[in-house]
């Protein structure tokens, strides 16, 4: 676990500023934007994303819980933007745990998918959604450490916190 730990990355701030093959937006199940962090990606990246979106649902429906789609970066530095719908919380005995898990596996299977070596991971679920944030950062840790142990082609993981206390949080449960 020491070797995946040494390839993520913990920060504060803004996920729209990385420079990153891609960034994970907590979408909903529409993709077409909303608040949080879904809103500041599309956003700052632009209607490409949006658009790409449309012709995502048009496809294939909405986009389920725990599952995740890619779209281009648009005018964010990243190149990709891999979109995931995290659960919303109704007290835990709804699956929650599980989807919120399938929300980051998914999404770095999608990474692997398409030749992406650096992804960066806003706190998926934790805010309007409600879910509890210290589960949350449980969840996301030990989903990312179990995924990395398994593949080498994702080199660097970045946990993207934009508020103190889940940058507080997840300093606490890496050990860092």
């Amino acid at each position: 676990m020491d070797s995946t730990l040494s390839r993520i990355t913990l920060l504060q701030g803004d996920i729209t500023k990385l420079n990153v093959d891609a960034i994970v937006n907590a979408a909903n199940s529409s993709l077409m934007g909303g608040g949080g962090v879904d809103g500041a990606i599309h956003r700052t990246g632009g209607p490409i994303i949006l658009a790409e979106c449309r012709q995502i649902v048009a496809r294939q429906g909405r986009c389920a819980t725990g599952e995740a789609v890619v779209t281009s970066g648009g005018n964010l530095p990243a190149r990709y933007v891999i979109h995931t719908v995290g659960p919303v919380w109704h007290g835990g005995n709804n699956n929650e745990a599980n989807l919120l898990q399938n929300a980051y596996s998914n999404s770095l299977k999608l990474a692997v998918e398409n030749g992406i070596e650096t992804i960066a991971f806003p706190n998926i679920s934790t805010g309007v959604y409600g879910f509890p944030k210290e589960k949350a950062a449980e969840i996301a840790i030990q989903t990312v450490t179990e995924f990395l142990s398994k593949t080498d082609q994702i080199r660097q993981v970045y946990f993207v916190c934009f508020d103190q206390e889940n940058y507080k949080l997840y300093h606490i449960l890496m050990n860092l």
